[in-house]
């Protein structure tokens, strides 16, 4: 069974990439060149009809959307690793609300944070009024995250929620990124200290040029190909 991960460097593919490696089946990258838009383009949308990144090609056919792809392979490959409890497990229904709540909440507030004019329009004052407000949210998401999330044992949650802990250090790179601190959230952080040490990491930080520390202390990537912009 072999898989093919359409990605571009530090994105949502990212996720993706910790779980395959987590989970080691036979997988190969392809590269999403974003300088091109080819996310964009007519090949890329026959894999993923939204044109975001990251799509996974699969013996049953391409995937897009980031939580269901990882629960695809947690669930297809748990004899390997078990990244998400069993259905009949007393653990599934919060791990489910977890997963969702990291994929359509957070990590979608977190994209209109970067990207201000999808909602606000072109208006800089509308888009300066939009940010603020998703910071607002993003910070009291954080601040449930610490207070309430934690797994007995590492989940694709725990995947998600490291890349979800990296971005906002780093983008958007010409805004004001002052409102996030992993130190207010101890737990968090000691969550992505946990994950950036594991195999997994490791092996995304030489495909992607994350650096030493990616989710605890992370700096802009230096990837051997593509960009992350």
């Amino acid at each position: 069974m072999n898989y093919v991960l359409h990605y571009a460097p530090d994105n949502a593919s990212l996720v993706v990439r910790l779980v395959l490696e987590e989970l080691r089946p036979p997988y190969r990258t392809a590269l999403v060149d974003r300088s091109v838009s080819a996310q964009s383009g007519a090949a890329y949308k026959r894999l993923n009809p939204v044109g975001r990144i990251p799509a996974l090609e699969t013996p049953e056919g391409p995937m897009f959307e980031t939580a269901a792809i990882c629960l695809f392979l947690a669930d297809r490959h748990r004899e390997r690793v078990q990244l998400s409890p069993d259905p009949c497990d007393p653990a599934r229904a919060p791990f489910l609300s977890w997963l969702f709540f990291l994929s359509n909440t957070v990590h979608a507030e977190m994209r209109s944070l970067f990207y201000p004019s999808l909602i606000a329009g072109p208006d800089p004052e509308h888009q300066d009024t939009a940010s603020q407000q998703i910071r607002t949210s993003l910070t009291a998401h954080f601040d449930l995250l610490d207070s309430r999330y934690s797994s007995a044992d590492m989940t694709i949650c725990d995947l998600y929620l490291a890349v979800l802990l990296r971005w906002p250090a780093l983008y958007p790179v010409a805004a004001d990124r002052s409102w996030f601190d992993l130190a207010r959230w101890p737990n968090l952080h000691a969550l992505a200290r946990r994950i950036e040490i594991r195999e997994s990491a490791q092996a995304a930080i030489r495909a992607e040029g994350l650096g030493p520390t990616p989710f605890s202390n992370p700096h802009p990537a230096t990837p051997p190909e593509g960009s992350a912009l």
